[in-house]
């Protein structure tokens, strides 16, 4: 495993700096730019590239569904996207980028597009926007419609069974939640959370379930923070003995008010998040986690983008296997 060391050499900074950075320090001031050029560098370090042999000159549109700033809250689309674009460079592919915001701007592009890959979650008014530029489209951590298009996709509700069971085998009877709820860029609805829907229904079959024990924000440090603070707050000496936590941001964020509040982790609080990001290992306690293989998420979608180019009609789904990786924090 790369070290601290390795990733402030690579940066050009200190190792305090990429400590405070990875730890998500709401005290550190340093730039966005440096902030993303550390998270880059520890993704890159953690990513095992593959070689292949360059097989094609075709142009292909990236579209991002986060901005670069929110991906320094959540780096895991940032992960998605780069196995995406070290894959392209394997198939000598052209890429260009676009940010969801100015999809627009695909029409218009002067350099016409051969396929496209769609990173994040995009509406039926968005997926008809896209299809106008190319059919050759493959989704990437959301399917809009298996029948017509194709896909690269977890499956939430086994990673989120994972968890809770493992909560449950280990002796938890209070076990809460805290995530986050997402909603298409262009409003025109709220997306459904499977990890959420998963919790109530698991925990209500065992038993376990007290809606007092869930919280719902966004996926962020901040919103995991402000949510564990809140449940402290609320429940005192009758806080869960376990947390699940909707993505790993969300997790730092509750290590960081468990921390805070002088609440030992995993000793009194046992915290699991979602992702694995390159983050998770450095913080301490290190992260427990279920691992989700984004680098290789966004090497597959570039896989099926190539066999769209060669002719193949038929859409497929690929649905990527998570495993959950034990560490300090549990």
């Amino acid at each position: 495993m790369a070290t601290i060391r390795d990733i402030a050499e690579k940066a050009g900074v200190s190792i305090a700096t990429v400590s405070r950075v990875l730890n998500y320090d709401a005290t550190l001031s340093v730039s966005d730019e440096t902030k993303k050029k550390i998270f880059e560098i520890a993704e890159d370090l953690s990513y095992k590239k593959l070689q292949t042999k360059k097989v094609s000159t075709s142009k292909i549109g990236m579209i991002n569904w986060y901005t670069e700033k929110e991906e320094l809250d959540d780096i895991y689309y940032m992960s998605i996207r780069l196995g995406a674009e070290q894959r392209c460079q394997t198939h000598d592919l052209q890429v260009i980028k676009y940010s969801q915001p100015n999809l627009g701007d695909l029409q218009s592009a002067p350099i016409p597009i051969q396929g496209m890959i769609a990173i994040g979650k995009y509406s039926e008014k968005e997926v008809e926007q896209l299809k106008q530029v190319t059919e050759n489209i493959v989704f990437v951590d959301y399917s809009p419609n298996d029948d017509e298009c194709d896909s690269v996709v977890v499956d939430f509700q086994r990673a989120t069974e994972k968890v809770l069971q493992h909560f449950i085998e280990h002796g938890h009877k209070k076990i809460g939640y805290i995530g986050g709820r997402e909603q298409f860029k262009d409003r025109t609805a709220y997306i459904e959370d499977v990890r959420e829907e998963t919790v109530k229904s698991f925990l209500a079959k065992h038993g376990l379930l007290e809606e007092s024990y869930l919280y719902v924000g966004t996926f962020t440090v901040n919103e995991g923070y402000e949510l564990m603070k809140k449940a402290i707050a609320e429940h005192g000496d009758n806080l869960p003995t376990a947390f699940f936590a909707g993505n790993d941001s969300i997790a730092i964020g509750c290590l960081r008010a468990l921390h805070e509040e002088k609440i030992a982790v995993p000793e009194r609080v046992s915290i699991i998040g979602v992702n694995d990001v390159s983050v998770s290992k450095y913080i301490y306690p290190a992260l427990s986690t279920v691992k989700v293989h984004t680098e290789f998420m966004g090497e597959t979608a570039v896989d099926l983008l190539m066999e769209r180019l060669s002719d193949r009609k038929i859409p497929k789904k690929v649905v990527v296997p998570t495993e959950l990786v034990l560490r300090g924090s549990s």
